[in-house]
């Protein structure tokens, strides 16, 4: 059974359209990935694509002892990305702000999976997709409006520690 483990909640402001979750061992750079994805990773490192009309978005991390449960709650987008954390202590980062050292605690360095989860804020769209040659723009289902506590975006990433070799589903 899934425990959650420690969480950490906080606010970021997205800059060049991005905000990512990075290893604080490691020199951070952008990843060259594929941008019609929402999650662009690389070792040490997960960025989420935002739309340019997000602000500030709300963030809560969460450490998982294993694959968390599955949620039952309609999200705006939802992706997995597995990433090896070599340090294990975390920071949020923006191109414009920086590194800003989040406290959630990780049960070692390793590879891990994350979960990311995100929704918008009905009041302060309508939103287009920050995606690769898309610009579609996006739901934005009534969901979480006590979590938005006047962001743009919620998202929630849920973070647990795979074994090398170990068989991941897709979603």
């Amino acid at each position: 059974m899934s425990r959650l483990l420690d969480f950490d909640e906080t606010t970021v402001s997205p800059s060049y359209r991005i905000f990512g979750l990075v290893d604080t061992s490691i020199d951070t750079y952008a990843p060259h990935a594929d941008r019609s994805r929402w999650l662009l990773s690389a070792p040490g490192m997960v960025y989420l694509q935002v739309p340019p009309q997000v602000i500030r978005a709300s963030v809560r991390l969460e450490s998982w002892s294993t694959v968390p449960p599955p949620s039952d709650v309609e999200w705006s987008g939802t992706e997995e990305v597995e990433v090896e954390l070599p340090g294990g202590d975390l920071a949020l980062e923006t191109i414009d702000g920086g590194q800003k050292e989040t406290p959630l605690i990780l049960p070692s360095a390793g590879l891990y999976r994350m979960r990311w989860q995100w929704i918008f804020n009905p009041a302060g769209g309508p939103f287009t997709s920050p995606l690769a040659g898309t610009g579609e723009p996006l739901p934005a289902p009534l969901r979480h409006e006590e979590k938005l506590n006047g962001a743009d975006q919620y998202c929630l990433v849920q973070i647990w520690r795979v074994a090398a070799g170990e068989d991941i589903e897709e979603e």
